[in-house]
């Protein structure tokens, strides 16, 4: 199958390297070449806009930060829906509000397009080995043509509804994720005191009650970032997270719902950026804690 991918970030490219071992022909596109090279010195092609990525294609997934960067790729004369429809089937695995992706569908019936939302649950890891967590928003009979590719991404396929239904499944997923990582530094708060090592804490936490599945993937960067020898890596940073609970909040207000825990959530993370670590690692947010953010 002949698949384009539309940004090469972490995420987009640990796509593309799963879906290569499958044989599929890849062509890859990102608003900045270099990010890309190591995609293209592994054999995969490269097209020189979304429009050619598209016109190439049988499938296109897309991949990136927000609503700015799809209305980059998918709209405008070299966009992926500015091709004559030929049959593609166009999958943006991004995850953004519900409401972007509604309208992104409307654009797509516009153009005669074959559109699906389907962000994911998971990271580079999963992505690598085929076990991420799909959840689909659109039309039933573009989701029985995408399953067979979306199962060798993911572990779990699951069509949720209408477009823009994917994303705020992908929201609630996430919800308690993002609280979690504000109860984390305030639990560690607790036991600040005692001066136990910080590995042996992670450890206790992750194998008890209190742990979830995210300490078992990340307490070790975790574990790193409270001892002060925090790992050089970025899986989420903070600027990502605001992002995701901003959106969190505006759909809940937008069925009059209220998300206290979250609201306050965001109000640290903010608080967090402000002194600079918008772009750091989600593990360095309880050190954050730990040094200021619990003292104001």
């Amino acid at each position: 199958m002949r698949i384009g991918i539309a940004g090469t970030g972490k995420m987009g490219s640990a796509i593309a390297r799963r879906l290569a071992t499958f044989d599929h022909q890849l062509t890859v596109w990102n608003r900045t070449r270099d990010k890309a090279q190591p995609l293209l010195e592994e054999g995969m092609a490269w097209a020189d806009s979304p429009r050619a990525l598209a016109a190439g294609a049988d499938v296109v997934i897309s991949m990136v930060t927000d609503d700015r960067a799809l209305d980059a790729i998918y709209g405008g004369p070299d966009g992926l829906f500015s091709v004559p429809a030929q049959g593609q089937l166009f999958i943006d695995m991004s995850t953004v509000a519900p409401a972007k992706q509604q309208e992104l569908a409307r654009q797509a019936s516009q153009a005669n397009a074959a559109y699906l939302e389907c962000p994911v649950g998971g990271s580079v890891g999963p992505a690598k080995e085929g076990k991420l967590i799909a959840f689909v928003g659109g039309d039933a009979q573009h989701v029985a043509r995408a399953r067979p590719l979306l199962k060798q991404l993911c572990k779990r396929v699951e069509h949720v509804g209408p477009h823009g239904a994917g994303e705020t499944m992908k929201l609630a997923v996430n919800l308690p994720l993002m609280v979690y990582w504000q109860t984390l530094g305030e639990a560690l708060s607790l036991v600040q005191p005692l001066g136990l090592d910080p590995q042996r804490v992670i450890e206790i936490l992750t194998d008890s009650s209190g742990g979830p599945n995210m300490l078992k993937v990340r307490g070790g960067m975790i574990a790193q970032a409270l001892a002060g020898t925090p790992s050089a890596a970025v899986t989420v940073d903070v600027a990502t997270m605001r992002k995701d609970v901003r959106a969190m909040l505006e759909e809940a207000r937008s069925h009059g719902r209220q998300l206290p825990l979250t609201a306050q959530t965001l109000a640290s993370f903010e608080r967090a950026a402000q002194r600079g670590l918008d772009g750091a690692d989600c593990s360095q947010l309880p050190v954050w804690w730990l040094a200021e953010g619990g003292k104001a």
